[in-house]
């Protein structure tokens, strides 16, 4: 008994497993963990990394944040300090203005201590926590200090960034794929020729996300960005084995002679989507793999959960959706009707006959699509990955982007490094380390315990908790505030030279924090972007090689979709978008790996009408006419379900990738439907003696001494 006979007999049997599947899933889904820190996935056994390890290891810290308060007095501001300290999670709060021991005259402390003390307007809280930047208990400990107080207090960093990160995924994850399905399901009825199929696929392709989303819980977490986009990613890519099942089932039903045949019509469809989409869904699956070899484990993180919902897609197109569709016949075939998309023989007559102007075209564009590419605007800034909308949300008036703003506005601060030194370097030394450090440009001041003292305070005039919360086995902590921003040209200088004068004083010494982490990423993502887009290329190559057994076809293929992704990432360099630093990655092997199928599905049909002895413009005809109504339903689907999500979320990261995934799919299918065409028009020839079961025909063809055929 073949597979499609067995789904159909057993087709009672597989919806209600189905159905119960759904509940494990959804308590899986509910369990796993999202992790909104980006700097979490960067690899263990790099330096800043390894600094974390020791700061939360030796010191029992993990993530701080700079507290700036505005309009309170002192005796207030200590308040304050000491409830903190009383927030669970807290391990210390450093309060500027307990520093200095009144004994001790004021001129006798470092100029920017006492320019700190004197802000009138404004004081500054150093607060550490006991658990890492993104650890669901730091995220609870900041919640509870903006509960503190209605006052102007704002906490900055990227414990406070994480906090509200996560309050608006939250908001709008669900909306995320309302939005996708409503656009996807009004894409579907207009393109198909049933107004009740697209909701039976919907369903069917929702049970898989749920399937996904579910097992994730076997990885333990899973990223925001993953968890915010899988759903709708899932969607887009899958959508074509629905309908690639209900076309094929159809079909069947025309040949046998109408319902009464349904059920072996359904088990021939299964068994002929089964192939198809196997085919199909490979190339995909390799797009989404070659992410998990990315340095950066992000992309390990898509990646894996983004093949296992391709293949889980599968599953349930060639299970549950057909025997959805078997009980839901009546309904079916009450809302047939006609589909919009034209007869496309005109359309590939016109192709053939005017094939070099597409070639020119092709040319023509391809030069100042590697320029924009190669001068795209990349960011690296976590905060500007959420763009300015995102104020306009409900996130509070005191949310991190107006937290950061204030902290630069009273302090000159943008960012905050740490040094880990010696605790046993002398005097001397670590005064005459920091000395230099504040010479340095862009470095606003040096809070150390050295730096703290002037040349005749001693060490024994500062408070207890402050020289126990910047020291610890053997450990000395230094923090460096710049008014350089995280990422730029100027932080990075910055942090060369700082570790340049630190590595003098202590050659064992690291610095640490969000900026060093983002100059390790910028180099690291580099890096990975050239190795994964080499591994996508090369894994759909050797598919295509093995599936259409041609030497040159794989060439052509993948050119016209190398294209494609050229102009798509090409644009932003025109237009000046900022592309979050993941967003390239990912789209060069996602859309690669997803829209590949489409000219795959054109050659085949092309190589199989050379095969039957068709001329050349006769074969690309046929194959063109034929498969541009599957591109067309296939792109616009992937279209719907991401632009929707591009318009409508907050997050700036999550509009800007689905805004290029949604360009992608467009650019793509105008890709293959006018310069594949043309590729295979000029090429025929070199296609034909590189290809198995082409080279007959090439020898038959010009033995004849140049027939028709061969002419045309």
């Amino acid at each position: 008994m073949r597979f499609g006979e067995k789904v159909v007999k057993h087709r009672h049997i597989i919806l209600i497993v189905a159905v119960l599947l759904l509940i494990p899933s959804i308590i899986g889904m509910k369990a796993t963990r999202i992790n909104y820190d980006m700097l979490t996935y960067l690899p263990d056994d790099i330096e800043t990394m390894k600094g974390q390890e020791m700061l939360q290891k030796d010191f029992g810290k993990g993530g701080f944040s700079l507290i700036v308060v505005e309009n309170m007095k002192t005796g207030d501001v200590s308040k304050l300090a000491n409830e903190i300290k009383d927030v669970k999670y807290v391990d210390s709060v450093v309060n500027l203005e307990d520093v200095i021991d009144p004994t001790v005259p004021q001129e006798m402390y470092p100029t920017e201590i006492r320019k700190n003390l004197k802000n009138k307007d404004a004081s500054m809280l150093v607060v550490f926590f006991k658990t890492s930047t993104s650890d669901d208990r730091t995220l609870e400990a900041v919640q509870k200090i903006r509960g503190l107080t209605k006052k102007d207090v704002y906490v900055s960093g990227l414990s406070a960034m994480v906090v509200d990160l996560k309050d608006l995924c939250q908001q709008e994850e669900f909306k995320y794929v309302a939005v996708a399905v409503i656009l996807s399901l009004a894409a579907m009825m207009l393109l198909l020729d049933s107004f009740a199929a697209p909701f039976i696929f919907l369903i069917s392709i929702g049970m898989a996300i749920l399937y996904n989303m579910g097992t994730n819980i076997f990885f333990g977490e899973i990223s925001y960005i993953t968890k915010a986009i899988a759903a709708v990613l899932q969607l887009g890519v899958t959508m074509d084995y629905s309908i690639f099942l209900w076309h094929s089932y159809a079909e069947q039903l025309g040949k046998m002679g109408g319902d009464e045949h349904r059920l072996d019509a359904m088990a021939k469809a299964i068994d002929e989507t089964l192939t198809s989409v196997t085919g199909s869904s490979v190339t995909t699956i390799a797009g989404f793999l070659a992410l998990c070899f990315m340095t950066y484990t992000m992309g390990r993180d898509l990646g894996l959960v983004m093949a296992k919902g391709c293949l889980l897609g599968v599953i349930t197109a060639v299970t549950v959706l057909p025997c959805m569709i078997l009980a839901s016949g009546k309904l079916l075939n009450r809302t047939v009707h006609r589909s919009l998309i034209p007869d496309c023989s005109k359309l590939a007559e016109g192709l053939t006959s005017h094939f070099w102007i597409y070639l020119l075209v092709f040319a023509i564009l391809l030069v100042p699509a590697i320029h924009g590419y190669n001068n795209e605007n990349v960011i690296y800034d976590f905060t500007k990955m959420l763009s300015s909308s995102s104020n306009d949300v409900d996130l509070g008036p005191r949310n991190f982007s107006v937290s950061n703003d204030k902290l630069k506005e009273d302090f000159g601060i943008s960012t905050t490094h740490m040094i880990i030194a010696d605790a046993d370097m002398s005097d001397k030394d670590g005064r005459a380390m920091c000395d230099k450090i504040k010479d340095i440009d862009g470095v606003e001041n040096v809070l150390g315990i050295d730096s703290f003292l002037g040349t005749s305070v001693p060490k024994s005039v500062l408070p207890t908790e402050l020289t126990s919360s910047l020291t610890a086995k053997g450990h000395q902590l230094i923090l460096v505030n710049s008014s350089y921003k995280v990422s730029t040209n100027k932080c990075n200088r910055q942090l060369d030279q700082i570790n340049g004068v630190v590595h003098k004083y202590d050659k064992n010494a690291m610095v640490i924090g969000e900026a060093a982490a983002t100059k390790d990423l910028i180099q690291i993502t580099d890096k990975d972007f050239k190795v994964v887009s080499l591994i996508s290329i090369a894994a759909v190559f050797v598919i295509i090689l093995l599936v259409l057994r041609s030497g040159s076809l794989p060439f052509i293929l993948v050119a016209t979709i190398e294209f494609a992704i050229y102009v798509n990432l090409g644009i932003p360099g025109y237009t000046g978008l900022e592309l979050p630093f993941i967003v390239p990655v990912c789209i060069s092997t996602i859309q690669l790996g997803s829209t590949v199928d489409y000219a795959i599905l054109m050659s085949t049909r092309y190589k199989q009408e050379r095969m039957t002895g068709k001329s050349k413009r006769t074969a690309i005809e046929i194959a063109a006419s034929t498969s541009i109504p599957s591109i067309l339903v296939s792109a616009i689907g992937f279209f719907a379900a991401t632009f929707g999500v591009s318009i409508y979320s907050n997050i700036g990261i999550i509009s800007t990738l689905c805004q290029m995934m949604a360009r992608g799919a467009i650019i793509s299918m105008l890709s293959v439907i006018l310069v594949l065409p043309s590729l295979l028009m000029a090429l025929d020839s070199l296609i034909c003696r590189t290809t198995k079961g082409l080279k007959e025909v090439y020898r038959r063809e010009h033995e004849n001494g140049g027939s028709e055929a061969a002419a045309q």
